[in-house]
């Protein structure tokens, strides 16, 4: 077993020793919150970190009301910009917490008023020594260099800080996703078989809408990292301005339809890609009546649309292993590609 399928089975516990080591810390940040009132939270991450942070963007405006900025951090680290930031949260996601753009950033953005967080799964990183508070992860140490258990970690903090935030975030149902992970890792020998028909893809388009949509890019990234597909990854809204014109018969589609406000809109497309003949590979949950699709992933369970992304990536994980396998490659060993990337 490769060290990222071992990772990615190691997610149910991880999980749940992050909502037993944090949930206690969240409760306190809600207080600091509340005295505090942030009028604005910013975002700061590189890689698969900005695929979580493109999530926390969507699940903090969504829940809390209050405004989410992803930054850039070219502005701080070769622009030197000085911005407001006073009445801002500002957190940094970093596995390693060792990035040094990210670090430099947050040092830059406490500079400028901003209370700064860090989310990371290293408590002696040297982001935990720049930042106001440090949330961690507890996923263990990650071997993988494609993220798969620390990218859920990073998640499942940002959930706990939503639930800091908004009453509108329950703890309760934060608790039930580690028991959502397990059931969707039952899809593993499914998968497994459903990717031999993938064996030689080269590229693909990875959609989705809403809540899920950072998943489109985690999902993405890896097939980029572990089987060297050309993902492209879009909002479906985005897709119809343009990029379905690459679509042609047999191109494969990779789409989250999880249920809620934006299954809708990804049921039509998904009908008018079987109109076109693409090769649609659709992960949704069990019950979901479906328009005529190629191929169907179904995650187990049911759950509120708020609370799908964690569970919905992990069949994306294990597609993007398997697939690296059968085409002979080691998802342990990406080409180009070290466990820490440090730029500026």
């Amino acid at each position: 077993m490769s060290l990222m399928m071992k990772e990615i089975f190691e997610q149910p516990e991880a999980l749940r020793r992050t909502i037993r080591g944090e949930r206690a810390h969240a409760r306190e940040f809600a207080a600091l919150a509340r005295k505090r009132k942030f009028r604005l939270i910013v975002l700061v991450a590189r890689g698969t970190s900005d695929n979580a942070a493109q999530f926390g963007r969507y699940l903090f405006e969504l829940t809390s009301g209050i405004p989410v900025s992803l930054a850039a951090p070219s502005v701080h680290t070769l622009y030197h910009a000085t911005l407001d930031l006073r009445d801002a949260l500002a957190i940094g996601i970093s596995q390693s917490g060792e990035g040094t753009d990210i670090n430099r950033v947050l040092t830059s953005m406490r500079r400028c008023g901003a209370y700064t967080l860090g989310i990371t799964n290293e408590a002696r990183s040297a982001m935990a020594e720049v930042v106001d508070e440090v949330f961690l992860e507890r996923a263990g140490r990650q071997h993988s260099i494609a993220a798969t258990k620390t990218y859920t970690g990073q998640l499942m903090v940002l959930y706990l800080l939503a639930a800091a935030l908004s009453p509108r975030v329950e703890l309760d149902s934060i608790s039930e996703i580690p028991g959502h992970v397990a059931e969707a890792l039952k899809l593993s020998q499914e998968i497994r078989e459903l990717v031999e028909r993938y064996r030689y893809m080269r590229q693909c388009a990875v959609v989705a809408r809403g809540i899920n949509y950072a998943n489109a890019y985690e999902l993405g990234l890896k097939l980029m990292e572990t089987s060297y597909v050309v993902a492209e990854r879009f909002s479906s809204a985005d897709f119809l301005h343009g990029p379905i014109a690459l679509i042609e018969r047999d191109f494969p589609v990779l789409m989250f339809l999880s249920p809620g406000k934006a299954f809708r809109d990804l049921c039509r497309l998904a009908e008018r890609l079987h109109r076109m003949r693409a090769e649609t590979v659709v992960l949704t949950s069990a019950g979901a009546r479906l328009p005529s699709t190629t191929r169907v992933i179904r995650v187990p369970g049911t759950m509120h649309e708020i609370y799908t992304p964690i569970p919905y990536i992990v069949p994306g994980q294990l597609f993007a292993a398997h697939l690296a396998a059968v085409k002979g490659l080691d998802p342990d060993k990406p080409r180009s590609l070290q466990l820490v990337t440090r730029t500026i």
